[in-house]
């Protein structure tokens, strides 16, 4: 007994309709509605293409004729053949007479999906520029038989799932019915099916092998960390796909003595406290293997945190090789260790260096002289509060409690 002849109704055949008839009827009734015939007739068009969905799935349709509609809201249920899709699945091809008209959808291969991999390049190549090779697997067209999976005529659509690779399952839940999508266990999702003995020996009827394919990927001067190089068409092949592109993603290796930002370079130099008083020269190894001799120039004095720079010779600019950022220059000093001079040479120095600040007046206040000893901070903190425990201990509020035991 049919709980609701609603789908029925909107077909015009009976309840007990054959495939046929239910096909015949909806051919009818799509080319008399169909929106390029009868432009107002766009939600009757919806109806009636939605009934045949229903009523052509023959597990849909015994779920419909058992529960109604209300059985039908499950999960899943909304997603099907758009009303054009049947219609051209039905009548094969474009628009409603053919031409590919206005509301046709667009036909031919769709593109498969892309690949990135990530290339880890030093920056001494970002700066000179290298070709790297990088060796892929992927997937390519069985040249035995041609993307066929098998011999001529032995591909068969499979039953199980109409060709579509998934397969619909009900489940009931209290009074409500469940619909939910799986993988077709027969075909594993290809929607098509071939026998063991007419397989393809080379792909197994696959229809895909994979491949090694080596890449020869240009680094040119100045790229960053994060731009892209594409190679089209590089990806998956697959029967009737257009292979997807292989995505290059650059990703800047740290360096040990540089750091980059946009195209300036940063380089901390440690240099020796006579070169930051009285001038004198170092050297920066730079990323092409140059050595800058820097000269620091008499009188000019180098302060521990001074930044200087050196134009030019910063990063090449992407596709401007000649155009080079700078390179600035951190400075640190390297000061002599305790006791390095006796009385004489400190009186010389004494006698070179501008004389000392005098010291602020201290007439009136109590004066105590000390002396500064070297300690380490994290060390005497510690000390500190090790030995504040100690005395509370010692100037404690009276003896602590301890636990009776039986």
């Amino acid at each position: 007994m049919v709980k609701d002849t609603k789908y029925y109704d909107l077909l015009e055949v009976a309840p007990g309709a054959s495939e046929s008839e239910l096909k015949k009827a909806y051919r009818k009734l799509a080319l008399k509605y169909h929106p390029d015939k009868n432009p107002d007739a766009g939600d009757k068009f919806k109806d009636i293409s939605h009934a045949y969905e229903v009523l052509s799935d023959p597990q849909k349709r015994e779920v419909y004729d058992r529960y109604g509609e209300e059985g039908l809201q499950g999960e899943g249920a909304g997603g099907g053949m758009s009303p054009e899709d049947l219609f051209s699945h039905l009548f094969g091809g474009g628009g409603f007479f053919g031409g590919g008209g206005g509301r046709s959808r667009p036909s031919g291969p769709r593109k498969g999906k892309d690949m990135a991999h990530a290339l880890k390049v030093s920056l001494e190549d970002l700066y000179k520029g290298k070709v790297s090779k990088l060796a892929l697997q992927k997937q390519v067209i069985c040249q035995k038989c041609d993307g066929k999976g098998g011999k001529e005529g032995a591909v068969r659509q499979c039953t199980t799932c109409a060709g579509r690779g998934v397969k619909i399952i009900m489940r009931q839940i209290g009074p409500m019915i469940q619909q939910m999508q799986q993988t077709c266990p027969d075909c594993q999702g290809e929607g098509e099916v071939i026998n063991a003995k007419d397989r393809c020996k080379g792909c197994n009827g696959k229809k895909v092998i994979a491949e090694r394919k080596i890449l020869e990927v240009y680094i040119d001067k100045g790229m960053q960390d994060g731009q892209k190089i594409t190679f089209t068409g590089e990806g998956d092949q697959a029967p009737g796909i257009i292979p997807g592109d292989v995505i290059i993603v650059i990703e800047e290796k740290e360096h040990p003595r540089f750091k980059r930002k946009g195209d300036d370079l940063y380089y901390e130099a440690k240099i020796d406290l006579l070169t930051a008083l009285a001038g004198g020269q170092f050297v920066i190894n730079h990323l092409d293997d140059r050595a800058l001799l820097v000269n620091i120039l008499p009188g000019e004095v180098i302060k521990p945190g001074d930044v200087k720079a050196v134009s030019g010779e910063g990063m090449p600019g992407y596709k401007r090789p000649f155009d080079k950022g700078n390179l600035y220059v951190k400075f640190d000093i390297n000061f002599p260790p305790p006791n390095w001079a006796d009385q004489s040479k400190l009186a010389l120095l004494e006698n070179a260096l501008p004389t000392r600040q005098p010291l602020p007046p201290v007439k009136g206040k109590e004066v105590e002289e000390v002396v500064l000893s070297t300690v380490d901070p994290m060390q005497q903190s510690r000390a500190h509060m090790n030995g504040s425990g100690e005395d509370e201990e010692e100037e404690g509020h009276g003896p602590s409690v301890q636990c009776a035991q039986q």
